[in-house]
């Protein structure tokens, strides 16, 4: 007991209270009690309680039909043409199937990539991996509206695959939710990939060889063995698509001339906010609770699941090397028939490139090779300032996110009282939280509390919705940067920082003079990938930017040019031109300069 006392007396000290203090207040204070506070709006009708919101939403056929309506297939023998749009089962249901199939899409050949790379050596495998992670150069809107141009019933794949190639005896459309699912899947793999292909080459190999050694050979022993030891990766990554998919609304919006695309939870939360005026419908609050409860509900589950399986490894100690087998010719042809299907998935991104370097897109593919939207960027004061108002927020949220980061890793790897995991817990917590959600607390909350201020939603005219921005990226994005720190502090040994102490350090100079410069590299890496999500988050800024388009950041700026036609769709592309590049220089630096893991979790 005295021990206890003494280490408690050591641990306890003001900087120590700080760290525990200042992270719990603004989580509980800006997420948990906005949320709470939309909860108490969904569940209130006319200042009662009230179920009236979810009995309007669960009863009505607009909502839910379990029958169904429409066919997922429809053949047009005029323009010999299939057209794929998906079937109507209302708003909740559609979305949780595009979402599930989207998940399942992207973890199988998530699987099957993360497999192939982690497991065999063959020619042309640096291009398999390049090509694997090339889809998470995000580009919000533009990445759509390629894969819409390459889909159209007389665009370039239809031309390919039905004219030249003669694969395929008749053309192929995809709309509605089938359009969703194809462009959702084709963007969020690569979670998948990444998550899986981690698990498997940090797998103990003699786990493999035990199998073998019993036995097990082939499609046994992957089923019995390997698939297992994997599925904490898998599931991990098949869960963050299940949410991104819910909360995405790049594809809706691009998609949204087709009422099935209308009818997802996302869009519709957004639809009836952007519409609205005044203070919003308690619907729109019931919607967004829905939104959040799935994606918490599916996060529970997968999480739950993990826990209670055995996933033990049995560790020889030290670093092993990963089992790579060389392909033989069978093999070789069977991993070559996915190469078209990599190429496929990277066509958006190039098509962004070309889209982004050229004047028309009217044929097949863009026309017109030119510079003009790129320098637009940079000297067009009316496109310029979307830029540089989405780099401010970018940086203040950024020394924002690390401090808070830097505190809430340190007291949960530090620091031993119970609660201390809580923390880390809140931290990571954005993860499970659609963006969607965020925002609309947000809305509600600011404008409740802070009636009359400069960041009152309400108040429009004069309404800077910088502060609101900074915060909501802040938190958002936090889990990039607190993962990449908690990690680092993981390498550090406790003796270091007790060393120091022991000397007459406090505990405030220990960490900015001893534990900061060791995990340098950590928060460097956190920082960099923070930086680059934060300037492409879409929920926040096409909910809470566009209110006041004067302070709006560039990927409200690129929403607006798709709807409204206020400037150039190919600048938008050399916007997202530039986003990708910023992605790319930090995958780049991360893992080749700074010898760090690029997270996507791992988000």
């Amino acid at each position: 007991m005295r021990g206890r006392f003494r280490r408690l007396l050591f641990e306890i000290d003001l900087t120590s209270l700080a760290f525990i203090s200042i992270p719990l207040v603004i989580f509980l204070f800006f997420l948990i009690y906005p949320l709470s506070e939309m909860l108490v709006i969904a569940f209130t009708k006319d200042g009662n309680p009230s179920l009236s919101w979810f009995m309007d939403i669960f009863t009505s056929r607009f909502y839910i039909d379990p029958i169904g309506q429409g066919s997922i297939l429809e053949y047009s023998p005029d323009y010999n043409l299939l057209y794929i749009q998906g079937r109507d089962h209302g708003v909740i249901l559609n979305s949780l199937i595009v979402a599930s199939s989207v998940s399942g899409i992207a973890g199988l050949f998530g699987l099957i990539m993360a497999f192939i790379l982690a497991r065999y050596d063959f020619p042309g495998k640096s291009l398999f991996r390049v090509l694997s992670m090339t889809p998470l150069l995000l580009s919000p809107f533009v990445n759509v509206f390629v894969v819409k141009k390459l889909f159209e019933p007389f665009g370039l794949l239809n031309w390919l695959l039905h004219e030249v190639l003669r694969v395929l005896p008749f053309r192929v459309y995809f709309d509605g939710l089938a359009a969703v699912v194809l462009v959702q899947s084709l963007t969020f793999y690569p979670i998948v990939v990444l998550n899986t292909y981690s698990a498997l080459v940090n797998m103990d190999p003699t786990m493999e060889e035990q199998g073998e050694n019993l036995g097990a050979k082939g499609l046994v022993l992957f089923l019995k063995v390997t698939l297992p030891l994997s599925l904490p990766g898998l599931l991990a990554g098949s869960l963050l698509v299940f949410i991104f998919s819910l909360e995405d609304l790049g594809a809706p919006i691009v998609f949204h001339g087709h009422p099935l695309t209308r009818k997802l939870i996302s869009f519709q939360v957004y639809s009836r906010f952007i519409s609205e005026t005044g203070v919003r419908s308690p619907e729109i609050a019931a919607l967004s609770l829905i939104l959040l409860a799935c994606a918490i509900a599916v996060f529970l589950a997968i999480k739950n699941y993990v826990m209670l399986r055995p996933y033990a490894t049995l560790s020889r100690g030290g670093r092993w090397k990963p089992r790579l087998r060389r392909l033989g010719p069978v093999g070789l042809a069977a991993v070559y028939l996915i190469l078209p299907l990599l190429v496929f998935s990277s066509l958006p991104q190039l098509g962004v490139f070309a889209l982004a370097l050229s004047e028309r897109w009217a044929g097949l593919l863009p026309e017109g090779l030119t510079t003009w939207n790129l320098i637009q960027i940079f000297v067009n004061p009316r496109v310029s300032r979307f830029l540089i108002n989405s780099l401010t927020y970018a940086l203040i949220s950024l020394v924002i996110m690390i401090s808070l980061s830097l505190m809430a890793s340190y007291t949960a790897s530090r620091m031993r009282f119970r609660g201390a995991s809580l923390i880390d817990a809140l931290v990571t917590s954005p993860i499970a939280i659609p963006g969607i959600a965020i925002a609309i607390a947000y809305f509600y909350f600011f404008s409740n509390h802070f009636r009359g201020t400069p960041v009152d939603p309400i108040n429009v005219l004069q309404f800077n919705p910088a502060p609101i921005l900074v915060l909501g990226y802040s938190l958002r994005r936090m889990p990039f940067a607190a993962r990449a720190i908690f990690a680092g502090l993981q390498q550090v040994h406790v003796n270091l920082e007790e060393a120091a102490m022991n000397l007459g350090a406090g505990r405030l100079r220990t960490i900015a003079r001893v534990t900061a410069p060791l995990i340098s590299l950590n928060i460097l890496s956190g920082a960099l990938t923070s930086f680059v999500y934060v300037v492409g988050e879409v929920s926040l800024s096409i909910i809470i930017g566009v209110l006041n388009m004067e302070y709006a950041p560039m990927t409200a700026y690129m929403r607006d040019v798709w709807l409204s036609a206020v400037g150039s769709l190919q600048i938008a592309a050399a916007l997202g031109l530039l986003l990708m590049l910023m992605q790319l220089s930090v995958i780049l630096i991360t893992t080749i300069g700074l010898k760090q893991r690029y997270a996507f979790m791992g988000v």
